[in-house]
């Protein structure tokens, strides 16, 4: 029908093991007590909380915003309005 000549595809089939590859699924190491490991309690981030309403948690270095953001509500049940984020 066609002009061209398109080379047939090596038929695949989808895999069936006998037995799974890994024995047991790899755990999720980043859990909400991982992610948050301690709330800072510095002058400057005690005046933070005084004055604008803010928490200053020390977090893990891999964990995103959506992480933190899981975390906070999962420990604390309180509702994050905004997350911002500083590596030190």
């Amino acid at each position: 029908n066609s002009v061209h000549f398109h080379r047939p595809k090596t038929f695949r089939p989808p895999r069936d093991p006998k037995y799974p590859r890994k024995s047991v699924p790899r755990r999720n190491r980043m859990d909400a007590y991982n992610i948050i490991k301690f709330p800072l309690t510095t002058e400057a981030a005690m005046k933070k909380i005084e004055d604008n309403n803010t928490l200053v948690f020390i977090v893990h270095t891999r964990a995103n915003k959506h992480h933190i953001k899981a975390a906070v509500k999962k420990l604390y049940d309180i509702d994050v309005a905004k997350v911002n984020t500083l590596i030190r």
